[in-house]
């Protein structure tokens, strides 16, 4: 019997699907993130990482309705979380590529063993052949030895095969990721995809410098550029 969807609290914001021109019309995941971190209203704000905002825009959009407002809770968990390890970009994709490798159909598999090559191959330069994150590319691999067979063929034939994973593919690479996984034979899917959020949102605190032990959260809050404008939620 299908879980009936819990009606939503007044004052809970309502996410939707796509971009919004302005809080009149709707917020996604990241315009909501945008809202509280007093920055301009986009759903490409600063105060995230951009791999991680490129997560969260993908699952938003990917899920239904009733799915969605179980994202609304971890909004204000990516307001100031950005931080600059270089092991950032290829974790995040990483995280994504290797949920989604297993239940892919065959042709969505080798591209995705294509990225996670280059993420292996990036995470090892950053953090040495036995880092954990390299280990579950490694693991994820595993589980699709003829798609790692093709993609390993495929890199080499590009001349591509010490190339790193740069930002720009990161993002990509989340992408097919999580429309992989949208589309998967898997009866749930939307429970994968809020777990997938979840696990990049940790993934990417763990990189974050640790906060002095006699200062809160609440005493450094993300400060938007000065040029910033907050829009107002209400409709009148």
């Amino acid at each position: 019997m299908p879980r009936r969807a819990m009606p939503i609290p007044d004052g809970v914001p309502v996410l939707s699907q796509g971009r919004h021109w302005n809080p009149r019309s709707g917020a996604c995941f990241m315009e909501m993130a945008s809202f509280l971190a007093g920055e301009r209203w986009s759903d490409h704000p600063k105060c995230t990482h951009p791999v991680l905002a490129a997560a969260a825009r993908c699952v938003n959009d990917a899920v239904d309705d009733p799915t969605r407002q179980r994202l609304v809770v971890m909004i204000p968990e990516v307001v100031g979380l950005n931080p600059d390890d270089p092991r950032v970009d290829a974790a995040i994709a990483a995280r994504c590529a290797t949920e989604a490798l297993p239940v892919s159909s065959e042709r969505a598999q080798h591209a995705l063993a294509v990225g996670l090559l280059a993420a292996e191959r990036t995470l090892a330069q950053l953090e040495g052949e036995t880092g954990p994150l390299g280990r579950m590319c490694r693991e994820a691999l595993s589980t699709a030895p003829s798609a790692e067979k093709w993609a390993r063929d495929f890199t080499a034939r590009a001349g591509a095969l010490r190339r790193p994973l740069r930002s720009h593919a990161a993002r990509r690479l989340v992408a097919l990721s999580i429309d992989a996984i949208a589309e998967a034979c898997v009866t749930d899917t939307p429970d994968r995809l809020v777990r997938l959020l979840r696990a990049c949102i940790d993934d990417t605190k763990s990189f974050m410098p640790p906060v002095p032990a006699s200062t809160s959260r609440l005493e450094v809050p993300w400060e938007p550029a000065a040029k910033d404008r907050r829009p107002e939620l209400s409709g009148s």
